[in-house]
């Protein structure tokens, strides 16, 4: 299975975003045509699979992102950072580490011709997204969420409004990048490397997890190999579809990336995933925007909206802007609603975003299981899941990269802890090292739900972007 292929559409959206980027480049790069700049993405792209697949030859799952981070700081060529960043980026967020996922790739939201006025003032009032988009679910038949896959703040609010709209009467649930070949995925009861891409994530995991228990049909909507463009885009459009016809009552939720959900407009030369399936079903679904208003490691990177709005309200959860009965979105043509995440504010190398608006609590992790042995992989799975299951939360323990090397030897009082989010249920902690050796084993339960722990002020402020 090759992700640049389940992921052309993202990272043709990548070289045309890049294509453009002129921070910190040389003389001659600034030089460069557009077509040359393009050949050398192209050929960071090549260089980048091989990269991955050789990443994909070690034995565990840190040893792989180990490789990868290795050959992205021993090659400073401008165009492969930036193609590169993105395949790095999937691996931070699998071993948990969102904030170097944030650095590593962004796609710069700069204000756009098309874009709406700005939501402050003319009458438009912030509310809590998850109260709106379930208002305004209520009569329908498909709700679509998209997400941005370096960045898994964009997949929580999903995993939150899970339970409510099963509440509602959905019936199923389609994901991008699951995997076809996983025929006993709804009968285990969770998700395994080998159920999809991306759902090496946690995160990922944890809303497939969260679906299956809540007893939705989980359907691979995705088409292996189809390539870019029209050819995936209607391919996928006609799996969704086919659910109705096979039961004209169901009700589907969607969680797809950038934009495949768009209703108009063209995508990638032709049409995207959500306007092949109104065309071919008359079914107009309700398209959920969550990757354009979220914080970026650089601020000048964010919507000029986003600035403004986090600067006037102080956004503490997913936040959406209504006009009685009207709602607010970006982009008017090709989305019902746009979502504003708060900024992020970390703690012990983790988000509290991760705490899914309270559906988990943060368990504090120390190196004490990795028996000295640095870096370190802290996993937790759940107790009643086997040890292929993907995991509900991984950390890795490790001393900080800019006092010393990524791998040595370390006594706990050199090494700072880090935390998990977990939900109130009974886990297993593993610590692997880069070879996937166990180091160390432990049993943990993790009670109700209670809110995060109080810091002192300088913890509790969102983090500073970098200019």
């Amino acid at each position: 299975m090759n992700p640049r292929q389940l992921c052309a559409a993202g990272m043709l959206m990548t070289i045309g975003v890049c294509a453009a980027e002129t921070i910190n480049v040389s003389p001659t790069e600034r030089e460069m045509s557009a077509g040359e700049w393009r050949q050398r993405q192209l050929a960071a792209a090549d260089k980048s699979d091989e990269i991955m697949r050789q990443a994909n030859k070690q034995p565990g799952l840190l040893g792989k992102y180990l490789h990868m981070q290795a050959q992205y700081d021993a090659n400073h060529e401008r165009a492969f950072q930036v193609i590169f960043g993105q395949y790095l980026s999937w691996f931070q967020t699998f071993i948990g580490d969102y904030a170097g996922a944030a650095a590593s790739f962004s796609i710069a939201q700069p204000a756009q011709p098309d874009d709406a006025p700005s939501p402050l003032g003319d009458g438009y009032l912030a509310r809590p997204a998850a109260d709106v988009i379930l208002e305004m679910t209520k009569n329908r038949r498909a709700v679509f969420f998209n997400e941005a896959h370096s960045a898994p703040i964009t997949r929580t609010l999903t995993i939150e409004l899970l339970s409510k709209l099963r509440e509602q009467g959905f019936t199923h649930f389609a994901a991008e990048t699951l995997y076809r070949t996983d025929k006993d995925l709804q009968q285990r009861g969770y998700p395994t490397p080998d159920s999809g891409f991306y759902v090496n994530e946690p995160l990922y995991g944890e809303m497939v997890r969260t679906a299956v228990k809540l007893g939705f049909k989980i359907v691979a909507y995705d088409v292996e190999n189809a390539g870019a463009g029209d050819a995936r885009e209607l391919a996928g459009a006609q799996n969704l579809y086919h659910i109705f016809k096979q039961d004209p009552q169901a009700r589907l939720i969607v969680n797809a990336g950038f934009a495949h959900i768009q209703k108009s407009g063209k995508y990638l030369g032709g049409s995207s995933m959500a306007e092949f399936f109104q065309k071919m079903s008359g079914i107009d679904p309700l398209c959920v925007e969550q990757t354009m208003l979220i914080s970026h490691a650089l601020i000048d990177r964010n919507h000029p909206y986003y600035t403004a709005v986090t600067q006037s309200h102080r956004l503490t959860q997913p936040t959406v802007f209504v006009n009685g009965d009207k709602a607010w979105t970006l982009k008017p043509k090709q989305y019902d609603i746009s979502v504003f995440f708060p900024p992020t504010t970390t703690f012990q190398q983790r988000p509290d975003w991760a705490a899914i608006g309270g559906l988990r609590s943060e368990y504090k992790v120390s190196s004490d299981l990795c028996r000295g042995q640095l870096p370190c992989l802290v996993e937790a799975r759940y107790a009643n899941e086997h040890d292929d299951a993907v995991a509900a939360d991984r950390a890795m323990i490790s001393i900080p990269r800019e006092s010393s090397s990524l791998e040595q030897q370390a006594t706990s009082h050199d090494v700072p802890p880090s935390r998990l989010f977990l939900r109130p249920d009974k886990y297993r902690l593993t610590a692997t090292d880069r070879n996937s050796r166990v180091l160390g084993v432990s049993e943990i339960v993790v009670e109700n739900t209670r809110p995060l722990a109080q810091r002192d002020q300088r913890e509790g402020q969102p983090d500073a972007p970098t200019q």
